[in-house]
Formats: structure tokens, C-alpha cells, sequence
């Protein structure tokens, strides 16, 4: 673990660059616990654009909907970070319900932050994969018997029957086995972001946000090589003691001493927009957010979401986690967002493999979507460490920089508790808690199997200029 540790002074200056989830818990907590000069950079303008990807906004918490699930199998750091943060998720929408000042612009108190809908892992397979039974066991250890429901046990449908989620047990067209987990569900996006941002305004924090203001092209460092803050696109230079780097896909690029450690990849989405007829079948009271297969390769590596309040209906695909490797401005190759959004080549085409293996699934388990066109595809890019633990640590040699990152695709539902930790970890407070052991500065040991193989450069074969990519809107989608 880095050693340069002291922590700033509540006056002091502290600036946070990206308005993601990492970014905005982290303010927030920073906030509540009396730090009275924090200010928050953005590239992207969400008060304007409301983190809705349809506006154009690219970053991976600007989206339409997350799962939130406790179920982690053995990795019980997060299973309890999940049960935490689900009881910080119910007080946040208590605090909406009351509504007053406490309501962003253009929300209502009656809005949701969260729909526990139930999160359904699940395969075609004949028995249980080792993830599921790990989870059963530890959820039980845990006190929390009966959350963790099997959809072949005549017992545990009664159960769902009773919690009403009897439907979302079996959803598909063609029977799965799974487990239902019912303690979870999904979050609205976008609102809870909305949310968190209002609520961090509320507290105090500055917000910086614009394509060039906020827009944070380097970190600054005085002649000692002390990081002391940043540069934005429109020139100006902002002094901090303290610069926390939570960017999402694009923290790599600011802090390359990453590589190595933690890479930027491409989750492959597609959305159905879906005739009114059908919105009852997938809403959420009938169907859960699920999971098919999810770490089975590159056949299978699916999840998705029920309709939401607009028609829409997501399908993700991380059976295969592409790449876009460029030469960075030292000369090496690190991979950087490219979305729909952006002024580069091939943006509205994603991987041909994604659509195959939706489409593949959809004819199969949702025969309902064979006739309706993919409305909109995207890429969402995440960063994923070599191990899929967060990194929250002050860089190595690197004084006053530090980054929160590498939510590895499963950090979302931790919005309303991350910033604790990582205001704990500024504060050098329980740093021998096994979460924060597992999110500090590390290296994969010798021997090791890596979850996320990571670096492999524009020659490898999830480099986006090395797949097939196809357009994949309607009205050809139907591959």
C-alpha cells in the first residue's frame, strides 16, 4: 500500500474528477464529514443533460438501469457491501419521499431510485454452478435464510409466491435453473445519479461541468513531482492537496500508472423499444433483472433488465470484454473509450458477436423480441482491474494523487455507501478491513489466475479494429 497517506485538512482543497458513482459518493461523504472546499470535474454537463445516454452522455453510470444484487458467491466482501448499501438505497428513497428541497429539478418525490424486482442468476444447465451454492451457503451464514431462492424448489416458489415474485422466478419463454435473488432488484439509473448529484450540491460541493471547464486533460505537479491539481480544457490550472482521479473508463489515460493493473473495456448493450402490448409482460413486477451464464465465455456472458418507464428494454453482453487500444501521448498503447458520442470512426457499430449471441438467446428464451428491430446499441466502458476488485489507494510515488476506479462492471450499486470507504481510506481509518486490503495498490502474485487479462495491445482479438462490427439499430439487426 502507498505510504503517502497523511491526510488533507477539512479546509484544504480537494478536487474529484468524474461525476460517476465513484466520484459523487466519494463528494458526498467528503461533504458530510466537514471537508469544505471539494469540487467535482466533469466533462459531461448533467445538470443540462440528466445523465441520459440518449443526450449523450457516455460515461458508464449514465444509463437507463443497474442491477443491484447481495448474490457473490464466496466473495463475501461484497455480499456485504451489497446489504449495506441496499439498506443506504431504501434510506435514500425515504429521504426522496419527503420530498421538499431534497427533490432534484425535474424529479418527483414519488420517484424510484430502486425496484427490488428480485436478480435472477441462471444457466440451462442441470444442477447449480458453484457461484450459486456459495452464495446460498453464505447468505444463510449471514442471516439472511430464504433471500436466495431456487426456481426448481417447490418450497422456495411458495416463498416468492408470498414476497410476489412468483413470475420473476421463471421469466423466460423456456425454463432456466437459477436462483432468484430477492434481496435485489434494479436501481434507475439515471435518477440515482441525479440524486446523488443534487444531494452533493445540497451539502456544499462545487460542481465543475462542461466540455471544456470541466473537461480534466492532465494532472499538475510542482517541481518535487507532488501532484497539486489539474488541468482542464479550456486552459485554467486548479490548485488541490488532494486530486482523486474516479473517471470510469477514462481514469487509465489520466493515470498511467495503471497499466498493467487495470484497463479500460467495452460491455456490448443492446435496447428494444417495445410495443405497449408487451410492456406488462416485462414490467417489473413480472420479470426480474437476471443473468445468463455470466461468466461462461464468449458464447454466453449475458444480462439484462425488465421494460422501463419509456418501452425500453436492455440486453447486455460481456461474454467477450472488448478493447480500443490508441497510442497515448507517451507512446505507449492504452485502450480509451469510443462511443456513439464521439468524434471517431465506427461509432455506431458494435462487435457482431454481441448482437449473434442477444439475438441467439432472444429467439430462444424471449420469443416475444424475434420481431421487434434493436432500437439502439451501445458500448459501455467500464474499467476492469486484473482480479475485478476496486482500486481506492493513493497512487505510488505519485503525492496528492489518488484514484477510485475499477469497478470491473458491479460497482453501480454501491452509490449511496462507496464514498464512506474512500473517505475512510484519505483518512488512513480501518485500513486493515479485508475490502480495503483487497481495493489497495497491488500487483497479480506470481502464478495467479487473472480474472481480466489485461494489456494485450491492438494485435490482441478483443481489439475492437480486430472484430467484426455491424450496425446494429434496426433496421438490420436481425442477424
Amino acid at each position: 500500500m502507498p505510504t503517502n497517506t497523511v491526510p488533507p485538512n477539512k479546509a484544504d482543497a480537494i478536487i474529484v474528477v468524474g461525476a460517476g458513482i465513484f466520484g459523487l459518493s466519494t463528494v458526498i461523504y467528503l461533504a458530510e464529514r466537514g471537508y469544505t472546499n471539494v469540487s467535482l470535474f466533469d466533462k459531461q454537463p448533467y445538470e443540462k443533460t440528466l445523465y441520459s445516454y440518449y443526450k449523450g452522455c457516455d460515461g458508464a453510470s449514465a444509463d437507463i438501469n443497474k442491477i443491484i444484487r447481495s448474490a457473490y458467491g464466496s466473495q463475501t466482501i461484497y455480499q456485504d457491501l451489497s446489504l449495506d448499501a441496499i439498506k443506504a438505497w431504501n434510506s435514500w428513497t425515504e429521504e426522496l419521499r419527503r420530498g421538499g428541497s431534497v427533490v432534484p429539478p425535474g424529479m418527483s418525490s414519488r420517484d424510484h431510485l430502486w425496484i427490488n424486482n428480485g436478480d435472477l442468476s441462471c444457466t440451462d444447465a442441470t444442477s447449480l454452478p458453484p457461484f450459486e451454492k456459495a452464495t446460498i451457503e453464505n447468505m444463510n451464514k449471514a442471516g439472511y435464510r430464504d433471500t436466495q431462492l431456487v426456481n426448481d424448489n417447490e418450497d422456495h416458489l411458495l416463498l416468492a409466491e408470498k414476497k410476489g415474485l412468483y413470475s420473476n422466478m421463471q421469466p423466460f419463454s423456456k425454463k432456466v435453473l437459477g436462483v432468484l435473488d430477492s434481496t435485489g432488484g434494479i436501481t434507475l439509473a439515471d435518477k440515482a445519479c441525479r440524486f446523488a448529484l443534487h444531494k452533493a450540491k445540497r451539502l456544499g460541493v462545487r460542481f465543475v461541468l462542461g466540455p471544456t471547464a470541466g473537461s480534466v486533460v492532465s494532472t499538475v505537479y510542482d517541481p518535487t513531482s507532488k501532484v497539486v491539481g489539474i488541468r482542464t480544457a479550456d486552459g485554467e490550472i486548479h490548485q488541490a492537496a488532494l486530486t482523486i482521479v474516479a473517471c470510469g473508463g477514462w481514469t487509465p489515460s489520466l493515470v498511467p500508472s495503471l497499466d498493467g493493473f487495470a484497463e479500460t473495456t467495452a460491455g456490448s448493450v443492446v435496447i428494444f423499444k417495445l410495443p405497449k402490448a408487451l410492456h406488462d409482460r416485462f414490467s417489473p413486477s413480472n420479470f426480474p433483472a437476471w443473468s445468463f451464464k455470466i461468466t461462461e465465455g464468449a458464447e454466453a456472458g449475458l444480462y439484462g433488465f425488465p421494460v422501463d418507464e419509456n418501452g425500453h428494454l436492455k440486453i447486455g453482453y460481456r461474454g467477450t470484454k472488448y478493447t480500443n487500444p490508441r497510442v497515448q501521448s507517451d507512446g505507449r498503447e492504452r485502450s480509451v473509450p469510443m462511443t456513439r458520442w464521439s468524434k471517431d470512426e465506427q461509432i455506431r457499430k458494435v462487435p457482431a458477436q454481441a448482437i449473434k449471441v442477444i439475438r441467439k438467446f432472444t429467439n430462444e428464451y424471449l420469443p416475444e423480441l424475434t420481431d421487434v428491430d434493436i432500437w439502439l446499441t451501445r458500448l459501455c466502458w467500464y474499467t476492469d482491474s486484473f482480479d475485478n476488485h476496486f482500486i481506492i489507494d493513493r497512487v505510488p510515488e505519485k503525492e496528492g494523487l489518488m484514484v477510485a476506479t475499477a469497478g470491473s462492471g458491479h460497482a453501480f450499486k454501491y452509490l449511496p455507501t462507496i464514498g464512506s470507504w474512500v473517505v475512510d481510506i484519505i483518512e488512513g481509518k480501518g485500513l486493515d478491513r479485508p475490502a480495503v486490503k483487497a481495493w489497495s495498490w497491488r500487483s497479480p502474485k506470481k502464478g495467479e489466475t487473472l480474472v481480466n487479462k489485461l494489456m494485450e495491445g491492438s494485435k490482441g482479438n478483443r481489439a475492437l479494429r480486430n472484430v467484426p462490427l455491424v450496425l446494429g439499430d434496426a433496421p438490420t439487426s436481425k442477424l
